[in-house]
């Protein structure tokens, strides 16, 4: 016979039946209890190897359990790396039982997988157990709740013990957010989203109204006055005309030319003495190109400096600029840890938008590997940044690391010297 209906009068009414239609009635597996209730839950309090059960009503696939008093569970010594075990009730037909049981993990592996048939063995999950290596004691923080509760048309639960195969249309609260929740067949979505204008899809920019009128006494903001028919004013009677006009195409004599300047740019021409220390010019900063000029005629030259301000000052060396003069040591390793590089110069754009382009191709340091080296006597600062570098200075931080290989090759000399004498 492929239909059968029961329970009646008479009729013999099997385990499997009687499991099939409470596991119907009850939607799922799960403690009878408030959620987050105390109906079986699983806890640690520092007594041993061991953890707390408390008394609780529970439906395991259909199939009833009721404990009226705190079990203790015993749980396995600790191994050699970290643990993970599970304590469930365990529906066994072939024993005619619920049981509270552990499932115990591998040393070092996940948590461990439950057995959920659905004739056979069925483990409901109460609580995972986190055993430390060298563990002696089974703490509250050792153990994390897995209860999941029943609920009749509607469930209850938390995020985390969401039912785990629900029907399209499982509706519960959810205690984590406080917020009900339905699974649509795929994911558990939100029943009553909170709804701004921006979540609403295809809502429109602006709404055009209906052809309407409104009384004039309604309208705010109109103007108190009107553009007048085609009419004429006076001159006089004008108000915020302006006091003067561009006049027609005209000509000044330069004498009536007032505000005009005292003197102009010149032209070409030359001038046959150096800038001195503390004297400026305009382009100070490089925007004549002056590494661009050619060098030539005799005389004395100096290399110059220019300070942030503009200022040119030639550099100068003589002892009589001098005082407190002092031996300076160089760290010769860090001069030797300096690597050269080549590198282009990222693009600038100027007020107008338009781009320069940055050369490309220079050869030279990082300063602020420079710096980094230990060597910062070497580097320039800009508003208490790294900027730049004194290239200038960089043949005095080489001169000490010649000097000790001008040493190193002297003795080798000596060395190379006695051993030809010594073999001859």
């Amino acid at each position: 016979m492929s239909i059968s209906s029961y329970p009646f009068d008479g009729q013999a009414v099997s385990e499997g039946q009687y499991s099939y239609l409470f596991r119907e009635l009850a939607s799922h597996s799960g403690v009878a209890d408030s959620v987050a209730g105390t109906g079986f839950h699983t806890y640690g309090d520092s007594s041993g190897m061991q953890v707390k059960v408390n008394p609780g009503f529970a439906v395991v696939r259909g199939h009833a359990v009721q404990s009226t008093a705190t079990e203790t569970v015993t749980i396995a010594a600790a191994s050699p790396a970290t643990r993970y075990d599970r304590v469930v009730l365990r529906l066994d037909p072939t024993a005619n039982s619920i049981t509270i049981a552990v499932v115990q993990g591998t040393s070092g592996g996940g948590v461990p997988a439950l057995t959920q048939t659905e004739t056979g063995i069925y483990e409901f999950p109460l609580a995972t157990v986190t055993i430390p290596v060298g563990a002696a004691t089974i703490t509250s923080g050792n153990v994390v709740g897995e209860r999941q509760f029943l609920g009749n048309t509607v469930g209850g639960w938390t995020t985390a013990t969401r039912p785990t195969n629900p029907r399209t249309g499982r509706l519960g609260l959810n205690v984590s957010t406080n917020t009900w929740e339905y699974w649509d067949g795929t994911q558990w979505k939100d029943l009553a989203p909170t709804i701004t204008w921006s979540t609403i899809e295809g809502s429109p920019a602006t709404f055009p109204p209906s052809s309407h009128t409104h009384a004039w006494g309604d309208v705010t903001g109109k103007p108190t006055t009107f553009n007048p028919s085609s009419h004429s004013h006076d001159w006089d009677v004008i108000t915020g005309k302006p006091g003067t006009f561009p006049p027609s195409t005209h000509s000044h004599s330069w004498s009536s030319i007032t505000s005009k300047p005292s003197t102009f740019t010149p032209s070409s021409h030359s001038h046959g003495e150096y800038l001195t220390s503390g004297e400026t010019i305009s382009w100070a900063n490089g925007s004549k190109k002056p590494h661009a000029n050619s060098a030539s005629g005799s005389g004395t030259w100096y290399a110059v400096w220019v300070e942030g301000d503009g200022t040119f000052c030639r550099n100068t060396s003589s002892i009589k600029f001098k005082e407190n003069v002092r031996d300076y040591g160089v760290n010769e390793d860090a001069v030797l840890s300096l690597r050269p590089v080549v590198y282009d110069r990222k693009d600038t754009v100027n007020e107008d938008g338009s781009v320069k382009e940055g050369r490309k191709d220079e050869v030279g340091l990082i300063a602020e590997e420079v710096d980094e080296a230990g060597l910062g006597w070497l580097v320039n600062y800009l508003d208490g940044e790294v900027d730049g570098l004194r290239y200038d200075l960089l043949g005095v931080a080489l001169l000490p690391v010649v000097q000790r290989q001008a040493a190193q090759i002297a003795d080798l000399s000596e060395r190379l010297a006695a051993l030809e004498e010594k073999q001859s």
